[in-house]
């Protein structure tokens, strides 16, 4: 099952492949638990609404709103476009970076990876690969890892990732898990050579900054990251 972190306690959950497939492009923020504490509110079933009638109807009211709001993830669904088309159909985002991006079909299986490294706007290198049986974080890390590998140890640039898990693995917990004997409390480090891998090049690289973009957003050079990762599905590039 994919791994994510928590937006509000920074564990790592997990959910089924199939509850992501309902909404393709949808990234979960918060665990179970922490949705579970945040619970305990009125719902309109349980205000009566006795002492002022009218009080009953306008929270009721409000109620079937914010339910409404909810019933399901924004997302855009993954075109699969080749990267002429993304250059064709996308403009918007930073125009200088390294843009990663990884994952597979289905989750674990095949799967691949994309790096595309731009300078105001002018593609400078770019490199994609294929792994027959991975998981999407495997594909995700293993991308960090090959953007880092183009770059000289005092380059300063930012790195862009869709993984928020994998920018928190390597910007906030690696290090704690390093001084452990490379040990989570709540048991192993998964995709542990990756992670060392992706941690020691981090370190080697002072001056990089690891950034979080949304995947699917619209911005240019992460879609073409993406159209990398998913070259393999296609007879074109």
């Amino acid at each position: 099952m994919p791994d994510f972190a928590c937006g509000t306690c920074g564990k790592t959950f997990s959910l089924k492949q199939s509850v992501l497939d309902k909404y393709p492009g949808w990234t979960p923020r918060t665990c179970m638990g922490c949705k579970k504490k945040g619970g305990g509110k009125r719902s309109s079933s349980s205000y009566s609404g006795k002492s002022d009638p009218e009080k009953g109807r306008s929270y009721a009211r409000r109620n079937q709103a914010r339910k409404r709001k909810v019933s399901a993830p924004s997302a855009t669904i993954e075109e699969n476009l080749t990267t002429t088309e993304v250059l064709a159909r996308y403009s918007g985002g930073p125009q200088t970076g390294l843009f990663t991006d990884g994952g597979c079909t289905p989750n674990p299986g095949p799967g691949g990876w994309g790096v595309v490294w731009v300078e105001d706007g002018k593609i400078q290198q770019q490199k994609h690969g294929h792994d027959a049986s991975t998981t999407n974080n495997r594909m995700e890390l293993t991308a960090i890892i090959e953007a880092l590998e183009l770059l000289d140890d005092d380059a300063e640039v930012t790195l862009f990732s869709d993984s928020m898990l994998c920018i928190n693995t390597l910007t906030k917990w690696a290090a704690g898990w390093e001084k452990n004997g490379w040990k989570r409390k709540q048991g192993e480090v998964k995709n542990l050579d990756l992670v060392q891998r992706a941690y020691a090049l981090v370190q080697a690289h002072p001056n990089v900054t690891l950034q979080h973009v949304k995947a699917h957003s619209g911005q240019l050079w992460n879609e073409y990251a993406d159209s990398l990762a998913t070259a393999w599905r296609r007879e074109e590039v």
